[in-house]
C-alpha cells in the first residue's frame, strides 16, 4: 500500500464546461492502464498539489474514486499546466499492476561538494537530471543521488554506470553517458578575449542602429519632397 492518497470522482463534463470546475478548486484527471478502461476524473486541487509535491510522478498513489469499492494504485503519468497562471490543468493517472515492470524516469538528485569547484575554481556541468529505469512499480525510487565529491580535477566526471542503483532496479539510460563534470575555468587570455568579442557585437549593433536611423531619415526628406513637386506641377 502506498503512502500517497487521493480521492477522486468521476465526472461528465468535457470542453468548455471544465472552466467552471476548475474555479471551484477542481482539476480535470483521466485515468488508464494497460486492458483498462478509461475513466474521467475530478481531484481536488489543495489535496493533489500536497501529494504531487512529495511523490512526484515516480511514487505510487493510492487512489480512491468514489463509487468503487477497492482503491486503485496509480503514477502520476503527466500534468498539463496553465502557461499563464502555473496552474495545473488537468492529470493524467496510469493505473499500473504490481507485478508487472514498468519503465520510469527517475530524478537525479546532485549531493555533496566537488573539491574540483571547491579548491580549483571550477565549474559544475550536469548534464542530465533525470535517467530511465524499468522495475516493479513498487521498487521505482522516488530520486537517485549523485555524489558529486568524486569530481576532484578536470579530468574526472561521473558517468551512469557510475550511479548506485538498487539491486532490483535496472538502469535503461546509456552507462556511458556523462552525467556531471566539472570545467575548469576561463583563462585571462579567454576573458579578454570574451571581453572584447562582446564590444565588437555591442559596436556591430549600435553601428546597424545608426544605419537604419540614417535610412529612415532620408526617406523622410524624399517623402516631403514628392508633394512639394507635385503642386509646382499643378500650378
Amino acid at each position: 500500500m502506498s503512502d500517497y492518497k487521493l480521492k477522486a470522482q468521476k465526472r461528465d463534463v468535457s470542453g468548455k464546461k471544465l472552466e467552471k470546475s476548475r474555479k471551484s478548486g477542481l482539476i480535470p484527471a483521466i485515468i488508464y492502464g494497460k486492458g483498462k478502461e478509461n475513466v474521467n476524473l475530478f481531484i481536488e486541487r489543495n489535496s493533489f498539489n500536497r501529494v504531487f509535491n512529495k511523490a512526484g510522478e515516480t511514487s505510487l498513489v493510492d487512489l480512491s474514486i468514489e463509487g468503487e469499492k477497492e482503491s486503485r494504485n496509480v503514477l502520476i503519468h503527466e500534468i498539463q499546466i496553465n502557461p499563464v497562471s502555473d496552474d495545473i490543468i488537468h492529470i493524467d493517472f496510469y493505473e499500473v499492476r504490481m507485478d508487472v515492470k514498468v519503465e520510469s524516469e527517475v530524478p537525479l538528485k546532485f549531493i555533496g561538494e566537488s573539491p574540483a569547484v571547491k579548491d580549483l575554481g571550477g565549474t559544475l556541468i550536469t548534464n542530465k537530471d533525470s535517467v530511465e529505469v524499468k522495475c516493479l512499480p513498487a521498487n521505482i525510487p522516488h530520486e537517485i543521488e549523485v555524489d558529486i565529491s568524486s569530481i576532484n580535477t578536470f579530468a574526472d566526471s561521473i558517468t551512469a554506470k557510475d550511479l548506485k542503483i538498487p539491486a532490483n532496479v535496472e538502469l535503461l539510460t546509456d552507462l556511458e553517458e556523462t552525467i556531471a563534470l566539472v570545467n575548469p575555468p576561463r583563462s585571462e587570455e579567454e576573458l579578454a578575449s570574451l571581453e572584447e568579442k562582446v564590444t565588437e557585437d555591442v559596436e556591430a549593433v549600435g553601428e546597424v542602429e545608426k544605419k537604419k536611423e540614417k535610412e529612415e531619415e532620408e526617406g523622410g526628406e524624399e517623402k516631403t519632397k514628392e508633394p512639394s513637386k507635385a503642386e509646382d506641377k499643378k500650378e
